[in-house]
């Protein structure tokens, strides 16, 4: 049987979560290193995993990795916020559960070339699907100083969001910035003494901001919950794992208006919209690890999980 090196975040919890049936249609539109997808597919008979990742390393490792029960899962290259189109073109429009990790994964992070990483120096590259266009290293050099600003406030929640930018259009109009080590250099010059001495590394926060930014992150969630909830069979169960507040509230959000259903004003005294739950909220809390889970996997920490079954 295929070794799984590493144990993915709430594991226990999203298998509990999903209610997996023996002969159940599944999706885990962020396959990763196929750890939860192992685990889906380990509990199928007659059953199917649709199996989802818009860079392409993941799924050529899943091959390998998911030989074992390859006769069960569907592969699957693209962008899990295309959830509906991707399956029409497999012709399968009905699940009873749907996995969503957000986040980058973590050979995305180990390896340094992918660019990811403020702590090992490599391209400024970024792309979560390695066939995009934009990468980290044209927005660093080609976005103004505004876009620059914006996209390190609101997706970084960096306060010193301004002084970075300012610095970034400085130094590439001297060389232009190129690998992970110049972003950094850049970043910790324009920053005070005191951020310095912050706990967490300077550059963390701008980091995911570029990151985010390039990749369409935040929009890809919103779009990802609100095509999952109608592809859902009835009791068909939705995971989602968020791994920052910005996710998270995007989830929450379109989680909440899906099991509220009715969209009238909140003045109008009986409802004219029609409108019905789509989903129950189970728990209506997000899940967090326990601390055995944090203590063998502290990137665990920031995770949350929530779990919405149809109506």
């Amino acid at each position: 049987m295929s070794e799984f090196t590493h144990r993915p975040v709430l594991l226990d919890e999203c298998i509990n979560g999903l209610n997996i049936k023996p002969d159940g249609v599944y999706i885990d539109g962020t396959l990763g290193r196929a750890g939860h997808s192992g685990e889906i597919v380990k509990r199928l008979t007659s059953g199917r995993l649709i199996a989802i990742d818009r860079d392409q390393t993941a799924l050529d490792a899943a091959r390998i990795r998911l030989a074992d029960f390859m006769d069960r899962v569907t592969l699957v290259h693209g962008n899990f916020r295309e959830l509906k189109n991707m399956l029409d073109q497999l012709q399968v429009s009905a699940f009873d559960g749907i996995l969503l990790d957000l986040g980058v994964s973590s050979p995305q992070l180990d390896d340094p070339e992918r660019g990811f990483s403020y702590q090992k120096d490599a391209p400024l590259d970024m792309r979560m699907d390695q066939s995009q266009r934009l990468t980290a290293a044209m927005a660093v050099n080609q976005w103004s100083v505004d876009q620059l600003r914006d996209v390190l406030r609101n997706y970084g929640e960096e306060r010193y969001a301004g002084a970075i930018a300012a610095a970034i259009v400085r130094k590439r109009a001297q060389q232009p910035i190129e690998t992970t080590l110049q972003l950094v250099e850049v970043i910790r010059r324009a920053l005070p003494a005191a951020a310095l001495r912050e706990k967490q590394h300077p550059a963390k926060r701008s980091f995911q901001g570029i990151r985010i930014a390039v990749n369409d992150e935040l929009a890809a969630v919103a779009d990802a919950v609100a095509e999952a909830i109608p592809l859902l069979n009835q009791g068909g169960r939705l995971c989602v794992i968020s791994f920052h507040s910005l996710e998270d509230r995007i989830v929450k959000r379109e989680l909440a208006k899906a099991a509220k259903g009715c969209t009238c004003p909140p003045e109008f005294p009986v409802c004219i919209c029609g409108k019905t739950p789509q989903v129950v909220l189970r728990p209506r809390r997000p899940i967090l690890p326990g601390a055995e889970e944090l203590k063998v996997n502290p990137r665990a920490r920031s995770a949350k999980l929530r779990i919405a079954e149809k109506c």
